[in-house]
């Protein structure tokens, strides 16, 4: 189990992302809104006790999430003010999301390792809230919600429990030497 300072510094920066990047490009800023993401995932790296295969999994959601984001886009269901270099793809900023939240897996979310229908169920549940939430901040658009918010249910119903999975396998932040110097 990794140390508590660890989990609630992963809790709180995770957050912190969230909101910058979704803020900043409501307010025109991706760019600026991002800088927390990528401060906080080299501070990850820099802490995890095997910064490889953390690298590999946050590599891997980031690609899975991106992908998975680009359905509604494409369906022309969500649409994005700033930060989109493709318009066949969600904005760099909410990639960086996917690569934020990828920290968390086996951090503050470790507790759903081993547990697929409950990251499941929190998936369907809690990715269309946070994406409402960002909705509401500006940050995106609906322009077909029902649309959008059923794939967002589907979407994460599938990816929390394989995010998950890749997690126990790619874990980085296991073991007992949890936290290295920075």
């Amino acid at each position: 189990m990794p140390p508590r300072r660890l989990l609630w510094a992963n809790l709180i920066w995770t957050q912190a992302a969230w909101f910058a990047a979704v803020l900043g490009a409501a307010h025109g800023r991706p760019v600026l809104g991002s800088l927390p993401v990528l401060a906080g995932l080299g501070w990850h790296l820099a802490t995890v006790r095997r910064p490889g295969p953390e690298l590999r999994l946050v590599l891997c959601a980031t690609l899975l999430g991106t992908l998975a984001d680009a359905v509604p886009v494409q369906l022309g269901a969500v649409a994005y003010a700033h930060g989109q270099w493709n318009a066949a793809l969600p904005p760099f900023w909410l990639s960086g999301l996917w690569a934020a939240f990828a920290t968390s897996l086996n951090l503050t979310l470790r507790w759903l390792h081993g547990r697929p229908w409950l990251a499941a169920l929190l998936g369907a549940v809690a990715g269309p809230l946070a994406f409402s939430s960002g909705v509401r901040l500006g940050g995106a658009q609906f322009v077909d919600a029902p649309l959008a918010l059923g794939w967002l249910a589907l979407e994460w119903a599938l990816l929390l429990p394989l995010l998950c999975w890749l997690g126990q396998r790619l874990d980085g932040a296991a073991g007992p030497a949890t936290v290295r110097a920075a």
